[in-house]
């Protein structure tokens, strides 16, 4: 079996990788057949040198390996028939935009594992970067807050080096008596945790949010069953209630609009849920959120604030409730938003370090073991030009008409 870890290049550059020069000494060092090539590259976040001196065979052309690792979306033309990739494809959700990649996969009979379908037997995500997307997201709602009232300047997350660089700038700020909520406890919204942790922050009940006044910066992070109630006015079992019929439920988080100023977004939503924040909490005269940090981040989504992503380049804009549309952050009626979809490319060597141990740990070993536990059987979206059984439900979205794209 040869191992090929290939160079990212979709625009913007992305210098995550998925194993980093240690993690693959260890790969050689655990499974000694395995053969392993680095595409040569001048983006990552760990460069030739750092490979080749670990005894890393560094090369232009890796074209004989077997499977394939990446990050991000491959462009077709690099895409070599018969052999197999693991890589963020952002199709599974029948992505427009990615339609094109999805045929060429199948037309080029590749084997297609996307890091999002890598699950266990209970349908749980094992892999991902969702815990860097909580930390970078977490900060950057910080930076926003301080640019918005003037109150300090913190560098953005890229300049800096790790988690820690994060948590030891915003440490060094003096915070007014603040409230935040966070949604989610997942491990974007435990990424996020660790930043509030981090800066020691003090984290309350959610009946001690609501009620209690504080002279010091607080956080509570609250749960489905804290920010949606039933419709019909019975109180709700357990969440996984909520989970198995969420039309059966309505958002009450203005509960918490009129009394946090940060939202931080660290939730998942299901396609049937509720929306969470909606146009008409943000345009109420009792809403007090002045900075939505939304990392989950889905356009014309559960936050009505989320008018659309941000960048890295230029991470926040404003939002006006009273006509629901963008305006600069500098507004003074806006309340200001970042929406940052690609938030772990700001800390790619953390993000890297972490995204390797998982994947060392959930799906390296199936290679070796006969995939006893189905990790690869689950994960495989494409095998010989047709979609694979658990897979079938994109076979519409291949067949569909290609519009413009």
């Amino acid at each position: 079996m040869q191992f090929g870890i290939i160079k990212e290049r979709k625009n913007p550059p992305d210098r995550r990788v998925v194993f980093t020069p240690e993690e693959l000494v260890r790969l050689q060092k655990e499974y000694p057949e395995a053969k392993i090539k680095v595409e040569s590259s001048d983006i990552r976040v760990f460069n030739d040198e750092a490979y080749k001196n670990l005894g890393m065979e560094v090369a232009d052309d890796i074209s004989d390996c077997d499977v394939f690792f990446g990050v991000k979306e491959i462009p077709i033309e690099y895409l070599i028939p018969n052999k197999k990739y693991f890589f963020f494809s952002h199709t599974i959700k029948k992505q427009v935009h990615n339609r094109k990649l999805l045929r060429a996969i199948l037309d080029k009979k590749i084997e297609l594992y996307d890091h999002e379908t890598i699950v266990d037997a209970n349908n749980r995500r094992l892999i991902g970067f969702g815990r860097y997307a909580g930390i970078v997201g977490a900060y950057n709602g910080f930076r926003a807050f301080g640019i918005k009232y003037d109150l300090y300047t913190i560098p953005k997350a890229e300049t800096l080096q790790s988690k820690e660089d994060l948590i030891n700038r915003l440490k060094r700020q003096t915070l007014p008596n603040i409230k935040i909520v966070l949604t989610g406890h997942g491990k974007v919204g435990m990424g996020a945790k660790e930043i509030l942790d981090g800066m020691k922050v003090k984290q309350v009940s959610t009946d001690d949010f609501l009620n209690k006044i504080y002279t010091q910066p607080v956080y509570t992070q609250i749960d489905v069953l804290d920010y949606n109630k039933r419709i019909d006015g019975t109180k709700a079992g357990n969440n996984h209630d909520f989970y198995k019929t969420p039309k059966d439920y309505t958002s009450n988080f203005e509960r918490f609009t009129k009394v946090a100023d940060i939202f931080i977004a660290g939730h998942f939503h299901g396609n049937e849920s509720p929306d969470i924040l909606t146009r008409e909490m943000l345009k109420a005269s009792d809403c007090k959120i002045k900075v939505v940090a939304d990392i989950s981040c889905d356009v014309d989504g559960p936050i009505a604030c989320t008018l659309k992503a941000s960048t890295i380049a230029e991470p926040f804009f404003g939002y006006l409730p009273s006509e629901n549309k963008e305006v600069p952050y500098t507004h003074p009626g806006s309340i200001m938003v970042m929406a940052v979809d690609n938030l772990p490319c700001e800390l790619p060597k953390d993000a890297s370090e972490g995204f390797g141990e998982m994947f060392m740990k959930h799906v390296i070993p199936a290679f070796f073991n006969g995939d006893k536990d189905g990790i690869l059987a689950r994960a495989k979206i494409t095998e010989k030009g047709k979609l694979t059984p658990r897979f079938a439900y994109l076979q519409d979205y291949v067949d569909g008409d290609m519009g413009n794209n």
